[in-house]
């Protein structure tokens, strides 16, 4: 198996994980959280990191049709600070995201030089190969971060066999 048929399969298996976890979010769930760090915002910080971090380079992204540029947080050198209070998007509409990323996974992978020495993003100063190994890991975490949220709700996703 090559490198890049592995990641493929661990970028889909991890973005089946994080579709569950917002197909399985109760309402009541979505919206709460301390300010910015509320479920929805946690699920599509994910996503939208793990599109974006798929890319070649940071001005190869064409952003996916229902991305508005205050859902997102972390943005390097932000000077705008937090986005808004509102929740931005439904379950419906990140879970809508993440078939997105997952029905591109293969070309955008296809398309990295995973032998570069440059990660194409100024901000992350390593070969792209790490990149894209930190990029799955960050997807990880943040599969985590709600995974936990989920189970102090009494709610378990089932993600045997994802790939």
């Amino acid at each position: 198996m090559s490198v890049k048929e592995a990641l493929k399969g661990q970028f889909r298996a991890g973005v089946l994980m994080m579709k569950e976890c917002i197909e399985l979010c109760p309402d009541e769930l979505w919206s709460s959280g301390v300010h910015p760090r509320t479920f929805w915002r946690i699920a599509y910080h994910g996503l939208f990191y793990t599109h974006f971090y798929m890319m070649p380079n940071c001005d190869s992204l064409t952003p996916w049709e229902k991305h508005c540029w205050h859902g997102r947080i972390l943005w390097p050198d932000d000077e705008q600070g937090l986005p808004p209070d509102e929740t931005t998007y439904s379950q419906a509409e990140l879970a809508e995201y993440a078939d997105h990323i997952f029905n591109h996974i293969n070309e955008w992978i296809d398309a990295l030089d995973l032998d570069s020495q440059e990660s194409g993003f100024p901000w992350y100063p390593i070969p792209k190969l790490d990149h894209v190994l930190v990029n799955l890991r960050h997807l990880g975490v943040h599969i985590g971060q709600l995974q936990e949220l989920l189970y102090a709700k009494g709610l378990e996703p089932d993600w045997i066999g994802k790939r």
